[in-house]
């Protein structure tokens, strides 16, 4: 998982939140300030820094939980300070900074969970697009595009990722499944047919990172274009 601490401290997350260490997680940091909302490009969860400034923390919160894409956000904080910890912070979880590995993986981990079925539950929504699973309808501007089951699957997988880039690897396997022994063009395939249907004037919804894979980008991708490589697999 992608993760962002956003802390004052210098001794970064081996200080805070010394489980981390032997977490398998993908750690940058922030300042523990509003600048972090900056930061959030392809984050899954953010940690914030209560341990040492529970003002500033609380800032950061609000700050973060106000942005556009909000991901989950957890609270470090000392045992002492958890009285002090407010709902209207808009956090999503806690942790103590001393919390055993587990522990830690658990809250990231349930704390992740619940926001994305939140999000499947309200139905994505990105720019002009908006995403319903209940009736596996996607309206541009109000007015629904015609897509096969697998096209709203892509889109909608995308949607509820926003910034984040996928492989096409990543990408067969959350959305055709591991049973899937088609190519990883057939991606690139339906990419293709997906920028198509959303038109010129919003293709670039749908962006790519050369060498890498896709991402939905809400602003419109600086690296949109063509799929690097496509082939006549359809599945």
């Amino acid at each position: 998982m992608r993760l962002l601490l956003v802390t004052g401290s210098s001794g970064g997350a081996k200080a805070v939140l010394p489980a981390l260490e032997f977490l398998d997680h993908e750690v940058a940091e922030a300042p523990l300030s509003p600048e972090a909302v900056g930061r959030l490009a392809g984050v899954e969860l953010a940690l914030i820094d209560g341990t040492a400034e529970l003002g500033a923390a609380a800032t950061a919160c609000r700050s973060i939980a106000a942005s556009e894409h909000t991901p989950p956000l957890v609270v470090v904080a000392a045992e002492a300070q958890l009285a002090a910890l407010k709902s209207t912070w808009g956090f999503d979880d806690w942790t103590l900074a001393s919390a055993h590995p587990a522990e830690v993986e658990t809250r990231l981990r349930l704390a992740w969970e619940r926001t994305l079925e939140e999000r499947r539950r309200r139905g994505a929504s990105v720019g002009d697009l908006t995403i319903d699973e209940d009736t596996y309808i996607v309206r541009l501007r109000g007015h629904p595009l015609d897509l096969t089951f697998r096209e709203f699957e892509l889109l909608n997988f995308l949607a509820q990722n926003p910034q984040r880039v996928f492989t096409r690897a990543q990408l067969l396997q959350e959305v055709w499944g591991f049973d899937y022994f088609g190519g990883t063009r057939t991606v690139d395939v339906h990419i293709r047919r997906l920028r198509s249907k959303l038109g010129p004037e919003h293709e670039s919804l749908i962006g790519t990172i050369r060498g890498v894979g896709y991402k939905l980008d809400p602003h419109g991708a600086s690296h949109a274009g063509e799929p690097e490589e496509a082939g006549s697999d359809s599945s």
